[in-house]
């Protein structure tokens, strides 16, 4: 990427805030001990219902130009790809509605997407039987992991709309992916690359007390 192309990077990295949800992980916020629920109820375990959508990120948001985003798909593939934005928006494009829940306890129903189906990408790229994970890299430098199964879903797509709008840059834009049935810092903001690996590779929150997977339903917030 050349200087030209890199992200103005709006913020400053929240160090308090960092610190203090390690300290919820350490804890044990806002766990129920309700993990048995299973999909019974539509609001997962200890989560609020919000109509608002917060802004929750490291405290730098990257200012990504359309005309300078990029994704590379890389590691266990068998075709290696990359997109420009112009060039991903003209993949088949994917529709859905789906629920949202983020580990500091909130949920928003209903939200309508608008980008390119995991499972189209997974097409194009064709993972290699040794791939068991996936790695998110986003712009901002932040990292998180998934399985390959979870990445698979019928409902997990890379979005650049949001209820009929472009993703705007504080929720991720121009890109983000959405993995609806996993907690939401699983669904990396400003995405740029995704990467196929043989070994798992926790990342940024995984490596500070969160659980390596999230399933909000069994209350996976912490390791």
């Amino acid at each position: 990427m050349s200087g030209d192309d890199k992200p103005f990077l709006l913020g400053q990295i929240k160090d308090k805030l960092i610190r203090s949800k390690q300290q919820w992980a350490e804890a044990g916020r806002a766990i129920t001990g309700r993990p048995d629920m299973g999909h019974v109820n539509r609001l997962p375990p200890g989560q609020k219902l919000t109509a608002n959508w917060p802004v929750l990120d490291l405290g730098v948001q990257p200012d990504v130009k359309p005309q300078n985003w990029r994704l590379r798909v890389t590691g266990a593939v068998e075709h290696p790809l990359h997109w420009t934005l112009e060039e991903f928006r003209a993949l088949p494009p994917f529709e859905s509605v789906s629920d949202i829940h983020c580990v500091t306890t909130w949920s928003r129903y209903d939200n309508h997407w608008q980008g390119v189906s995991a499972k189209t990408l997974l097409d194009l790229v064709k993972p290699r039987p040794e791939a068991k994970h996936v790695i998110f890299h986003a712009y901002d430098g932040y990292t998180t992991n998934v399985s390959l199964k979870a990445f698979s879903d019928d409902n997990v797509l890379l979005a650049w709309a949001w209820e009929g709008q472009p993703l705007t840059r504080e929720h991720g834009g121009p890109v983000r992916v959405v993995i609806p049935d996993w907690y939401l810092w699983k669904s990396a903001k400003w995405v740029t690359r995704i990467h196929f690996s043989a070994e798992d590779k926790p990342g940024f929150w995984e490596v500070r007390g969160y659980h390596n997977e999230g399933d909000p339903w069994k209350e996976e917030r912490y390791s």
